[in-house]
């Protein structure tokens, strides 16, 4: 696999991101408009009970405090609906860095394996080359030391062995070269995925990290406060105070 393919699938990947991301940001600026609103009206309201606090009757200062609550009931869903997107949008991103540290080592591991393949290669070449010069030379010198008639039949019959040792090292070396490089080509690249990093705090039942949709409990002492959806039986975010299963039975015994 070519540096290109890896970069063109990788690309491909983002392509869209940036608006997944421009969407999440607007919603958040959206969520955090509507809030500041909510707080300014609060603010108002707080002030006319504390003014008129002792004018008033009780059911009128009581309906006033109502109103107030729902507000910052209404303020809190805004805020959760931020930290769910701020959570989504730093998933999204995560997963890409992950994908991209895989996609790197892929290829490093590939980069490796081609330059051992090389390696192991021209080494065989040379010891190759080697054998033929040292046979070469050594035919040189039984020749040279013959007399002239056995000479010319043991030079025959040198020279025949001399081919068949010839043809059977260089069916040797090729022999071996072939194995070895038919052992180095079906070697394979380690493929190692990115590992989920240790120090990523856990939530929910299930003991996992973030993901996906989640819910906090309204219980300020739940020791758990974060829960997936899917963990305990939500498709939605239920309207009104939520409280996880354990605070539920907890206030229940109360």
């Amino acid at each position: 696999m070519t540096t290109a393919f890896y970069l063109e699938h990788y690309l491909d990947s983002l392509e869209h991101l940036p608006t997944e991301l421009r969407r999440n940001f607007n919603l958040m600026r959206d969520l955090d408009t509507r809030a500041q609103l909510l707080m300014k009206d609060i603010d108002k309201l707080a002030d006319e009970y504390l003014k008129n606090m002792k004018k008033e009757a009780t059911e009128q200062k009581n309906e006033k405090l109502t109103r107030i609550q729902n507000l910052f009931n209404k303020a809190k869903e805004y805020g959760d609906d931020k930290v769910q997107l701020a959570i989504q949008t730093y998933e999204l991103v995560d997963k890409h860095i992950r994908r991209l540290d895989s996609d790197l080592m892929r290829f490093e591991a590939e980069i490796q394996d081609k330059a051992i393949s090389s390696n192991r290669a021209q080494e065989e070449s040379g010891a190759t080359k080697k054998g033929r010069k040292k046979l070469k030379e050594k035919e040189k010198r039984k020749k040279g030391t013959a007399s002239s008639e056995d000479e010319a039949k043991g030079a025959r019959k040198k020279q025949k062995k001399g081919s068949s040792i010839v043809s059977a090292a260089v069916a040797g070396a090729a022999g071996s070269g072939s194995q070895g490089e038919s052992s180095t080509l079906s070697h394979p690249a380690d493929v190692l995925d990115m590992p989920v990093d240790p120090n990523e705090p856990t939530y929910c039942v299930c003991n996992q990290v973030s993901y996906g949709e989640m819910i906090g409990c309204d219980n300020p002492d739940c020791g758990i406060e974060w829960f997936h959806f899917a963990c305990v039986g939500l498709t939605t975010k239920p309207k009104g105070k939520w409280f996880c299963p354990k605070c539920t039975q907890d206030r229940k015994k109360k």
